[in-house]
């Protein structure tokens, strides 16, 4: 996105830098919501073949739910800068209602079963929010 340095001024290129940083974001993005489609599916697998098989082929997710809770941390992080997370505006409501699912399955599960490794889960998705509220602030206060 060409920036306007000042009003009068004609928009400049962006740099090589900024251009990587612009494709590390989309492809942040992507596969954001590759991980948050297929964690999904993986959730409902093990129901799933329960009903269809009558016996059940998969167990609950443990560890691969905790590595599927990181990627919404590590799309904020990667966002960290105010011009970022401003171009992250419309996938907020997505990143948010992630860390949320994460966060519902990775409590309930890690209390029910005692599996220690949803535990991480639940660390990085109140990492998540918290990211995202330190983001928002940081936003607010670039923006006064």
């Amino acid at each position: 996105m060409p920036k306007h340095p000042h009003p009068t001024q004609p928009p400049t290129q962006p740099t090589q830098a900024e251009d990587r940083q612009t494709r590390r974001l989309t492809a942040g993005v992507a596969v954001f919501k590759w991980i948050f489609v297929l964690a999904l599916l993986r959730m409902f697998a093990t129901p799933a073949s329960k009903d269809f098989f009558d016996e059940e082929l998969l167990p609950s997710p443990t560890w691969e739910w905790s590595l599927c809770a990181l990627t919404p941390g590590l799309l904020i992080w990667l966002a960290r800068s105010p011009e970022d997370w401003k171009a992250l505006a419309g996938e907020r409501s997505l990143l948010r209602i992630a860390l949320t699912f994460y966060l519902l399955y990775a409590l309930a599960f890690a209390i029910a079963q005692d599996a220690w490794v949803l535990w991480i889960a639940v660390a990085a998705s109140l990492a998540g929010f918290a990211g995202i509220r330190h983001l928002n602030l940081k936003e607010r206060a670039s923006a006064a």
